[in-house]
């Protein structure tokens, strides 16, 4: 089989399109760029839906937890103390058997499902995380900027919406970004956790380890594995490299903060 044809049947195949069967012998250099690449698409969806999400939810909670009403406060923070204290696989594993007993008892029955599911826990996850980082910028927030706003006769929402939440943005990005980055690598616990992956349509790590257990080879579709997510991290400090631009772009050239990666080890 030609690597073109491997491409057409397996290149969307973690979607349900192209061969039904996975290769069982002779694995090809082809096939394992191109299963683990098709599995990546779930990564990219469960990231790029989680951090869209998420990213509104962290900013209610971050506001929610600087209040200085309890009733509103205390929740905040339980939620982000939940969230952040507990291994996000283990709330995997909860969730999962959480959403099966729902579903015996015929209340919301497609949370079993990964791709809503595991949507779900990723969601509030990086909510979490999230909301502590915005909290933190937005008390930060120099008085000086509020002071200006107040001089200028802004106040309420207007003076949030156009001088405190900007500010906030802007001291929160970098921040930011290294969690949208690890958010990313977060998604290949998916189908490590509960949630099963129906006719084995997996993600990048689910093919790259179908790999290494039908060849006992490691050293091959890991490395494969980490390339992508290696593209995959490139391609998201350049997007957040250019919001973060566009943040501060009332700073000179040289004065603008510049991202970086810093990896969690221990999430």
């Amino acid at each position: 089989m030609s690597c073109g044809q491997t491409i057409l049947d397996y290149g969307l195949r973690s979607l349900g399109y192209g061969a039904r069967l996975l290769p069982k012998t002779d694995f090809t250099l082809c096939q394992h760029f191109t299963l683990i690449g098709s599995g990546l698409l779930w990564n990219i969806y469960f990231g790029f839906l989680a951090l869209l999400v998420g990213f509104f939810i962290a900013n209610a909670v971050a506001l929610a937890k600087a209040s200085p009403y309890s009733i509103i406060r205390k929740p905040a923070e339980w939620f982000v103390l939940v969230f952040r204290g507990s291994p996000l696989f283990i709330q995997f594993f909860l969730a999962y058997f959480i959403f099966l007993r729902l579903k015996q008892k015929g209340i919301l029955p497609w949370l079993t499902a990964a791709q809503v599911g595991a949507l779900v826990v990723l969601i509030l996850n990086t909510a979490a995380y999230s909301a502590e980082i915005f909290y933190g910028a937005l008390r930060s927030v120099p008085k000086g900027e509020v002071e200006a706003a107040d001089a200028y006769g802004l106040a309420g929402w207007k003076r949030f919406r156009r001088i405190i939440w900007p500010t906030t943005m802007r001291l929160a990005w970098p921040a930011y970004t290294n969690e949208a980055i690890f958010l990313f690598h977060a998604t290949t616990l998916v189908f490590f956790s509960g949630f099963p992956a129906w006719q084995q349509r997996g993600d990048a790590l689910y093919y790259a380890n179908y790999f290494a257990d039908k060849t006992f080879n490691p050293f091959v579709p890991y490395p494969i594995l980490a390339f992508y997510f290696v593209l995959l991290t490139f391609v998201i400090i350049g997007g957040f490299g250019i919001i973060n631009n566009r943040l501060n772009r009332h700073l000179p050239q040289d004065a603008r903060p510049r991202l970086r990666y810093r990896p969690q080890v221990i999430r």
